[in-house]
């Protein structure tokens, strides 16, 4: 399934560690790489990718919570799907990645059961305060025990 994601991935002190993540790897379950972003030229800690297919970026939550960042408090993960009307952000607590609720947004998750076929949906992100949203029908908070699409 085709659906644009675009992740960025800002962390103090971690120009070793996203290193190898600049660099296309057949071992790892996501497939793409990440850029670094420095604007000026200067020494940023921010990097970003693209990826076009839902199949591609599976695995990579759990990849990122797994290196051994310097600052770990620091890492913080955007991802803005292309349904989504915001950037979402995750966060390391208690060593694990996990989706920071934002103020005046809503995760819906509607699609059916994830299988070989179709990957578990990531849900779709929209803001609460620009418009009345048509929600589909689904479990109260959103379907939460369908494993991270990420």
């Amino acid at each position: 399934m085709s659906r644009i994601a675009d992740v960025i991935v800002l962390a103090q002190q971690a120009d070793e560690v996203m290193e190898p993540l600049t660099r296309e790897d057949d071992t790892r379950t996501w497939r793409g790489t990440f850029y670094e972003m420095s604007p000026g030229g200067n020494w940023g800690f921010g990097w970003g990718a693209e990826f076009v297919r839902m199949h591609s970026r599976s695995g990579l939550l759990k990849h990122l919570e797994s290196l051994p960042w310097p600052r770990p408090e620091t890492v913080q993960v955007l991802i803005h799907d292309e349904e989504d009307d915001c950037f979402g952000l995750w966060m390391i607590h208690d060593g694990r990645l996990v989706e920071i609720p934002l103020p005046r947004t809503r995760r819906a998750y509607w699609s059916g059961p994830h299988n070989e076929e179709h990957p578990p949906d990531p849900g779709i992100l929209s803001r609460t305060d620009h418009a009345p949203v048509d929600w589909p029908q689904e479990t109260a908070g959103g379907d939460h025990s369908r494993p991270p699409a990420w």
